[in-house]
């Protein structure tokens, strides 16, 4: 790690289930790197700090241009771990010019966030991290799609189950999206649609091949999909219930179904479904993905420091790198490759 990293990355959220994660990955990354914990409760925050070491807690109150913080208080990145309705977060880190990252946009909230950063190019590095778990899905697809000359679909579905929603800031979230957002966004037949009603609704066959029905879903990857491959058609379904794992009598797991169908560089034309379960749920996955996301903004690997500027977050890291840490940090994969119709 540069030495030249003295300052600690903030982790607003660091006192929840996810931000508490990632803090702890973040130290199994790289055992110098100062953090400090943020949350409204700074007893909270301070269990978390002390639990992993060089670490301080800091109570926020995003209410506040200054998020509550005193003078001469100095960050390396500010990583956000809840939905900040006031982007005070955002302006903080602009205007100390920190690398920013938030994990918590639907799609159809993404246009504050994007205006700001828009407004201000040159102020700060901003990373738009809101796909599903902060990128296990985009980077595994990301992956996946080189095996493909042209592609026809791709298709996600996550699996969430009921008792892995983590902390009360991700009930929030999982609420405000499938509960209050318009109709989801996805990408049919080369035109952006907004899907309703029965429309939305798609029967999906789990990995132990229960049948279940799975809602489209509009988290970023639709949009970090659409950019980076030539792919006609895009989406993103979720299941909320119970896991495989646990139908089996075992804790709950969270498990991403990618299928991707098209014409192979070889010239043959079929359908890959890449299967991934995480044993221990959601947070390990989102907590490493925002981990991963902030070594990247810090120039710790994959290159420079990243400069200002508005980005997904597959526009900074390779996918295969991902892909390894999340095998590394226990990720199971499974791939299965059939001729396609058509």
């Amino acid at each position: 790690m540069p030495l030249s990293i003295t300052d600690p990355v903030l982790i607003i959220g660091g006192s929840g289930v996810v931000g508490a994660k990632a803090a702890q990955i973040l130290r199994k990354l790289y055992p110098d790197l100062p953090i400090a914990v943020g949350g409204r409760n700074l007893a909270k925050a301070q269990r978390v700090a002390d639990g992993i070491g060089h670490a301080q807690a800091v109570k926020i109150h995003l209410e506040r241009d200054d998020l509550g913080q005193i003078d001469g208080a100095n960050y390396s990145a500010i990583a956000v771990f809840v939905k900040d309705a006031t982007l005070n977060s955002m302006k903080y880190a602009q205007a100390h010019g920190l690398p920013y990252l938030s994990v918590s946009s639907g799609v159809f909230e993404v246009g504050p966030e994007m205006a700001l950063a828009i407004s201000k190019p040159n102020a700060a590095p901003i990373l738009m991290a809101s796909n599903w778990l902060a990128g296990a899905a985009t980077f595994p697809t990301l992956q996946a799609v080189r095996k493909f000359k042209t592609i026809d679909n791709i298709s996600i579905t996550v699996v969430l189950d009921e008792e892995d929603m983590g902390g009360p800031a991700a009930l929030a979230d999982y609420q405000r999206i499938t509960e209050s957002a318009p109709n989801p966004l996805l990408l049919v037949d080369g035109h952006w649609q907004w899907i309703k009603d029965d429309d939305a609704m798609r029967p999906f066959v789990d990995i132990d091949g229960t049948i279940l029905e799975s809602t489209a879903y509009s988290p970023l990857d639709v949009l970090s999909l659409s950019a980076a491959t030539n792919a006609k058609s895009i989406r993103v379904g979720l299941v909320y219930g119970t896991s495989a794992s646990r139908r089996r009598g075992e804790a709950f797991s969270t498990e991403i179904a990618i299928e991707i169908t098209g014409e192979l560089v070889t010239g043959e034309r079929a359908a890959i479904r890449l299967d991934i379960v995480h044993p221990e749920g959601q947070a390990p996955l989102t907590a490493l993905h925002v981990a991963l996301s902030v070594e990247r903004l810090l120039g710790l690997h994959g290159g420079e420091p990243v400069k200002a500027g508005l980005y997904l977050p597959d526009s900074l890291i390779d996918a295969d790198y991902i892909v390894d840490r999340m095998k590394e940090f226990g990720a199971i994969f499974q791939e299965n490759v059939k001729p396609a119709v058509g």
